[in-house]
């Protein structure tokens, strides 16, 4: 009688998986499951991994200094495995949508005056509007979900007035017609998030300028 042979199992053993060292590593805290972590990250999951850390910071699990400096390391990651590390201690790190629930945001305040201030979740590209009304905005506690964002200003017969972190960069790309706009911030060179302006003014008043340092 013949006994079969058996072969030996090409399945790695359950220790190499949970030695950290294995570059192959993927385990149920990393947002890429499935992935090679040395697969090159794309902008979308940078963007994915910022918005993770958008969330902790809102809700009080990482501090300003933890997610700027987080932040920094996900616009500098070269490979997924280089993004696994920054959230694996956050929850909901699994569980990522393919799409940025923070990719777009808008206020408008028309014929009303509208102050928001504190700490809140900013979009990739936020569009203000003031219709014969005020738009008080602060963006220096809000969440940024990257290095880059938009802000679209738009008044027609009404006020805008943003305030931008102190470390922001401002760039002015839009611009106004028989109305007052001033957008400054752009000159000294900041080590936060570059913020674009755009959009127009029509018979209104728009006011861009940086907060205090803390």
């Amino acid at each position: 009688m013949t006994l079969p042979v058996r072969r030996r199992s090409r399945t790695r053993p359950l220790a190499t998986y949970l030695d950290k060292s294995y570059a192959g590593e993927v385990t149920s805290l990393t947002p890429y499951a499935g992935d090679d972590p040395a697969q090159r990250a794309s902008d979308a999951d940078r963007d994915r991994i910022a918005a993770v850390l958008g969330d902790a910071l809102a809700t009080g699990r990482l501090t300003s200094i933890e997610h700027a400096d987080r932040l920094d390391a996900t616009y500098s990651a070269v490979t997924v495995g280089d993004l696994a590390p920054l959230t694996r201690d956050l929850p909901g790190a699994t569980h990522l949508p393919a799409t940025l629930p923070t990719e777009r945001h808008r206020v408008s305040a028309v014929f009303s005056k509208i102050i928001r201030r504190g700490r809140w979740v900013a979009g990739r590209h936020t569009e203000l509007n003031s219709v014969f009304g005020a738009l008080i905005v602060d963006l220096s506690d809000a969440v940024l979900p990257g290095r880059e964002v938009t802000l679209e200003l738009n008044s027609f017969c009404g006020k805008l007035i943003v305030t931008v972190p102190a470390n922001a960069r401002v760039a002015d790309e839009g611009n106004a017609v028989f109305s007052k706009r001033s957008v400054t911030g752009g000159d000294d060179d900041g080590d936060g998030p570059l913020i674009r302006v755009t959009g127009n003014a029509r018979f209104g008043k728009i006011v861009v300028y940086r907060g205090t340092r803390r």
